[in-house]
């Protein structure tokens, strides 16, 4: 997700009346960081970017935008980019963000709680626009550690087996998206992985040379920590060894924050069960939007 982009972010939208919608610059991180810690659980993949990556940066693959009231008080911010994240307060604020997303070229997926995405498509779809794909998510999550009989194997990854890593990361974001991106951006994905490894973000499971388990830290913070990227190989399926992985990551994970989080799509009831085994649950529902190309959007 992380990546150098050469998309350049939508204009500003002049809304009417008192109320305005603006990029951001790094001038207002602590403003924004303070709107967002508001509802952590629900604002930590923007929180961690910023805190990664600043407001402004090529790394965040869009821009970030703030929607003021007539005092200047924060009523919304959204990332608008290869993956539009959003925070609003007011309907209005959803409006000029869904209105943002329609005009940028390189939106490509929309993520949110089920029923703010629900507020999100009732703007987007005016005039005609509809998302390529709806994806609806489980989230679930854990805070208390637990006993488990540990996996040796298990650790961050290291630059050398970049080459193990990539394919199966790329698997998993064809299954879910149906887009492959080593066939829509093979170097940027590259990098983007490689980038991630770098951090310590990416936990793998190596044995003779074969990966059993990955799982990729994707936004890191005092409150939260999201993963996605699982992965367990074919041969440890429905034998709890990935169950006794993610226990294991997420027990070191909890030292540090106070909650760890992913999605899962509600279909995937194999997966729910082996996260439910390592003590995960269910929390809410969300919503994944894949987007339509521009040149096919209306």
């Amino acid at each position: 997700m992380l990546a150098v982009s050469t998309n350049k972010p939508a204009p500003p939208l002049a809304l009417t009346g008192n109320q305005q919608i603006q990029p951001l610059d790094n001038e207002h991180k602590a403003d924004v960081l303070s709107f967002l810690a508001a509802r952590p659980s629900h604002t930590f993949v923007m929180s961690s970017w910023i805190r990664d990556n600043g407001l402004a940066s090529l790394l965040n693959r869009g821009t970030f935008y703030g929607y003021r009231d007539a005092n200047g008080r924060l009523e919304g911010v959204a990332l608008i980019g290869h993956i539009t994240l959003f925070e609003a307060e007011a309907d209005s604020a959803l409006a000029a963000f869904a209105n943002l997303t329609q005009s940028c070229p390189s939106a490509h997926t929309v993520l949110s709680e089920q029923k703010k995405i629900s507020q999100f498509l009732s703007h987007y779809t005016k005039g005609g626009a509809q998302p390529r794909l709806v994806c609806r998510e489980s989230l679930m999550d854990k805070r208390t550690p637990e006993n488990v009989i540990t996996v040796q194997s298990l650790r961050t990854a290291r630059s050398e087996e970049l080459e193990l890593v990539v394919p199966i990361h790329a698997q998993t974001a064809f299954d879910e998206s149906g887009v492959n991106p080593l066939d829509v951006d093979p170097s940027g994905f590259r990098e983007r992985c490689a980038r991630r490894i770098s951090q310590g973000r990416v936990w793998v499971a190596i044995e003779d040379g074969r990966l059993k388990f990955k799982a990729d830290i994707v936004s890191d913070t005092p409150d939260v920590v999201y993963l996605e990227g699982v992965y367990v190989s074919a041969e440890h399926r429905g034998n709890g060894y990935g169950a006794r992985c993610m226990t294991q990551l997420t027990n070191h994970l909890l030292e540090r924050t106070k909650s760890v989080c992913l999605l899962v799509n509600q279909t995937n009831t194999a997966a729910q069960g082996s996260y439910r085994k390592a003590g995960y649950e269910f929390r809410e529902y969300y919503d994944t939007l894949y987007l339509r190309q521009p040149s096919v959007r209306n």
